[in-house]
């Protein structure tokens, strides 16, 4: 007499329209009533068998079964589709950009249960002789994610991107800073210019703050000291004929409006030159209607319309002003004038905790590190330092 099979041990059949062996196996049933079975196929016997004692391994784990034809391209796709709501809608175009130029065009075919640290090897190889480092990280990153986020939604049962790491190959220009020489140079030609790239060269460099927190900045965060009444108001409010004036570095173009840190929310002393730039700026927009009291959201720096400032708007006038100071307009962005205010306070003694402080650092290591080669009361340091770096002849 034949042996019966013991439950799980399923049977095994042909299936000529799949054309492979199938092997299954019966678990009982579901509260529902319902059989639970599970398959198994290979084209032999012995490959249907392994592939249903691995999903019967997983069914016992308590894990899903893996889809044999999901592709590294469907997680990418799902990821891009569904994991980047609340991103900003530049860094969802970036991300997008890069999955659909360097991830999906190398990797979308390849099976995602199938995908090797091999493939993610040679993979990133291949673009390690193209890209920057930063650029490798990015589209590692997207690739990273994409897994991820596929064995969370159990497609895969476990993400090998993350066993790997990124080459550093070629690596994108450094960072550098304005000489003094070139930083009078820069002052000067920026004191020639348009009043609005005037105003904002000064104030880049001359306090430190970020590009994306200045483009941010409204003229309520212009502020004077009122003695009479000992407060800080709004240079809209109370005007220009005061001693003191600050900036409240508390916005940014981020897309909540947030500082990049809790420790970039500060409150800077205007030195000389930019309390000049700001005023003239102010007097030229109350002459056209649209950029009167900032356009529309009150912003110190706006377009001829009244709109915000892009990051291009920024680099086409500081370009102009970089060639009129006597440098190449290619190797220079607006984002080292901050590193050349880092620079300028280093070489004139200052310590650099008070540096780290006037940046917005949360400590002296990325000052350090980055840029040297919190709300607090107005800080006074970086004022009075520009000021004796800048003489000013006059008074604002």
């Amino acid at each position: 007499m034949t042996k019966r099979r013991s439950r799980g041990d399923g049977g095994l059949h042909w299936d000529d329209k799949r054309q492979r062996w199938i092997a299954t196996a019966s678990l009982g049933y579901d509260p529902s009533g319902k059989r639970i079975v599970k398959r198994g196929s290979g084209k032999t016997k012995t490959e249907a068998k392994t592939k249903l004692k691995e999903v019967l391994r997983d069914y016992e784990d308590g894990l899903a079964i893996a889809p044999a034809d999901y592709t590294v391209g469907d997680a990418v796709n799902y990821w891009l589709e569904h994991g980047l709501k609340g991103r900003d809608a530049k860094t969802v175009r970036l991300y997008t950009d890069f999955a659909r130029l360097h991830v999906i065009p190398a990797l979308s075919a390849r099976k995602l249960r199938d995908l090797s640290v091999e493939d993610v090897d040679k993979w990133l190889v291949i673009k390690a002789a193209l890209l920057s480092t930063r650029s490798l990280k990015l589209i590692y990153s997207i690739l990273n994610r994409a897994v991820r986020n596929a064995m969370k939604r159990d497609k895969v049962k476990r993400n090998i991107v993350d066993l790997y790491d990124v080459p550093e190959e070629r690596v994108g220009r450094p960072s550098q800073a304005l000489t003094l020489l070139q930083a009078e140079a820069v002052v000067t030609a920026a004191e020639q210019a348009e009043v609005r790239i005037r105003a904002y060269i000064l104030l880049s460099m001359l306090t430190g703050a970020r590009t994306e927190e200045v483009r941010a900045l409204t003229w309520t965060h212009v502020v004077a000291f009122h003695q009479k009444r000992g407060v800080w108001l709004s240079v809209e409010e109370v005007g220009w004929d005061h001693k003191e004036f600050a900036v409240y570095v508390w916005r940014s173009v981020r897309k909540k409006g947030d500082t990049k840190t809790v420790k970039s929310r500060r409150t800077l002393k205007l030195p000389a030159r930019v309390v000049k730039a700001l005023r003239v700026l102010m007097e030229d927009q109350e002459q056209a209607p649209a950029l009167l009291h900032g356009g529309t959201d009150g912003l110190v720096f706006c377009t001829k319309t009244g709109t915000a400032l892009s990051a291009t708007n920024v680099r086409r006038d500081f370009r102009k002003v970089i060639v009129r100071a006597g440098l190449v307009s290619g190797e220079w962005t607006p984002r080292e004038l901050r590193h050349s205010f880092v620079s300028l306070l280093s070489d004139s003694g200052m310590p650099i905790e008070d540096i780290s402080r006037l940046v917005g650092h949360a400590n002296t290591v990325v000052t350090e590190t980055v840029y040297r080669f919190q709300l607090r009361p107005v800080l006074l340091e970086g004022a009075d330092a520009m000021d004796n770096i800048f003489p000013m002849d006059g008074t604002a």
